[in-house]
């Protein structure tokens, strides 16, 4: 058990260090957020049609831009995974006796609660441009945003535990990122999408995170909360394992 504690919380401990060190991510990780929010919610405002007609669109975007925030910066820990690979941390812990799924396993939890912590920022941000919204369940909202981090960090690492170089990694990332995102109901709504992109949508954690939190926040879902909240834990319990064995395969080999 103290094994499992100190290669756990070492390396949990060592990605929120680098995250809060590293000032000008966590200036970035407020500013890309808010141009999504205001060029698109001023953008779009009239030109989009959405549930809840006593509310405006920048309040049904905000909870979506909320999650698409914790989603994006989860997903882009996998990039730290190739460089650690070959120069930092991760490459002592492949030539110790250190267990490398523990190991990893702190690393997903410091990612995922690194992604969480960028959400509440732009929640403080939101609060501004929408006030209507119900801020009170901001908590719950983070909450599921913690598990969709989980889901999405441990797709970074699956990608990361099988590419070696930073360009294959962000040409994947994006190819694979941006059709989650709009597809996900974080601009429009996922009723109003054709056939085959709602295939895409549902199987996204994103899709499941945005609509439990605009649910809370904006009092709008298409899909039926538990279900939601079913989906999000499924994935992430199945993506965290998965990440897990591929990265352990990977680097013994």
């Amino acid at each position: 058990m103290g094994s499992f504690q100190n290669e756990f919380v070492a390396s949990f401990y060592l990605q929120v260090k680098r995250f809060w060190r590293a000032k000008s991510r966590v200036l970035g990780s407020i500013i890309q957020p808010l141009f999504w929010m205001i060029f698109f919610g001023a953008g779009f405002a009239r030109s989009v049609r959405f549930p809840g007609p006593s509310s405006p669109y920048m309040s049904f975007l905000i909870p979506g831009v909320i999650l698409m925030t914790v989603f994006m910066a989860s997903f882009f820990s996998g990039v730290s995974i190739i460089w650690d690979k070959e120069f930092g941390f991760m490459k002592v812990v492949l030539v110790s006796p250190a267990s490398r799924r523990i190991t990893l396993l702190g690393r997903i939890a410091g990612d995922a609660l690194i992604a969480t912590f960028q959400g509440l920022m732009i929640s403080l941000v939101a609060y501004v441009l929408a006030p209507d919204l119900n801020y009170l369940c901001i908590p719950l909202v983070l909450g599921v945003a913690f598990l969709v981090s989980l889901a999405t960090s441990s797709i970074g690492i699956i990608l990361a535990s099988k590419i070696r170089s930073f360009e294959g990694f962000g040409l994947i990332m994006n190819l694979i990122s941006m059709p989650l995102i709009f597809a996900s109901g974080v601009f429009f709504p996922v009723e109003t999408m054709p056939d085959w992109m709602k295939v895409i949508a549902y199987i996204s954690p994103l899709t499941y995170g945005v609509d439990i939190a605009r649910g809370l926040m904006l009092g709008v879902s298409s899909i039926d909360p538990m279900i939601d909240l079913m989906a999000v834990s499924i994935l992430s319990v199945v993506l965290v394992s998965l990440a897990t064995l591929l990265f352990e395969k990977t680097t013994i080999e």
